[in-house]
């Protein structure tokens, strides 16, 4: 047992090294925190991460869920500010839309969040793209991209979303962030932007009993400030739950961690190549979950 826990302290030694000296990789996380439990793990794994430099923090809406709160937005805008707190981190956070994109006329929704994806895209390159990982709707970034389609080429989505049938590639629109706002999915799914996307039906896999996640990270600060988001969840009975997010996260850091398919989509879907997660390796990505808590809670 001492020679794994050694062995991993290694491996974290060594991607900080990697980070310092290749240079960190800029990101922009965008999140429903508000919604469910699972945001707020996913999003301390990704700030802990020494290889990327989180430039910054977007809020979303979820504003027609059975479960949703008033002002879903600033909800999830006022939790990631939190979470930022309990790290002693600093981060650029921004306001998102506070509801889906219209349907005519002008139909981006004009945020901070918008905004900053377009003057933090403009700083890249179609060689340099920024990655930019969405956890809840798509519509801070497809309203960037409305504003200013001239960034498609220089960004690159990474999604948690939708169901995938691998076996008749026919991607089905039937989970809670296509129904957020359909038609952002939509209009992203029509335009050039590089996309990869972990569909909710691979991503059930991260099923974690509560009992354990509290063996593994409550004896921490940040174990505790995390857990007790599961407590006061509004859905918060739950003994078990499904962290989703963390596999967008995780594989999004280690691609290893995951199988990636491309699939063409449809005439209806875009008609392009899209790459596709297929499975995750859900035990690894707790392991590295835990591993990682732990260690930032030692410095």
């Amino acid at each position: 047992m001492k020679s794994r826990i050694f062995s991993s302290y290694l491996v974290l030694l060594s991607l900080l090294i990697f980070g310092i000296a290749h240079g960190q990789k800029d990101i922009i996380v965008d999140a429903d925190t508000g919604n469910e439990v699972d945001d707020l793990y996913a999003l301390a794994r990704i700030l802990i991460e020494p290889t990327v430099n989180v430039i910054a923090l977007n809020a979303a809406h979820w504003q027609t869920s059975h479960w949703a709160v008033e002002n879903s937005m600033e909800n999830s805008h006022r939790l990631n500010q939190q979470l930022l707190g309990e790290m002693g981190l600093s981060v650029k956070t921004n306001r998102g839309a506070i509801a889906r994109m219209y349907d005519w006329g002008d139909q981006a929704q004009h945020s901070a969040a918008a905004y900053e994806i377009i003057k933090q895209a403009k700083q890249h390159s179609e060689e340099r793209k920024l990655p930019i990982l969405v956890l809840g709707a798509l519509t801070n970034v497809a309203s960037a991209l409305f504003i200013d389609p001239s960034i498609a080429s220089k960004i690159k989505v990474h999604w948690l979303g939708t169901t995938m049938d691998f076996e008749h590639k026919i991607l089905k629109r039937n989970d809670f962030n296509c129904a957020m706002d359909q038609f952002a999915l939509d209009y992203l799914l029509e335009s050039s932007v590089e996309m990869t996307i972990m569909p909710v039906s691979v991503a059930s896999a991260m099923h974690i009993d509560f009992e354990l996640m509290k063996t593994k990270i409550e004896h921490t600060s940040l174990g505790k400030f995390l857990n007790k988001r599961w407590y006061d969840h509004i859905d918060s009975g739950r003994r078990n739950r499904v962290l989703w997010d963390l596999a967008l996260i995780t594989t999004f850091i280690y691609p290893e961690m995951g199988k990636l398919t491309t699939v063409k989509t449809s005439r209806d879907s875009g008609n392009r190549e899209i790459n596709f997660y297929e499975s995750v390796d859900a035990p690894a990505i707790y392991e590295d979950f835990y591993l990682h808590i732990l260690q930032f809670s030692k410095n």
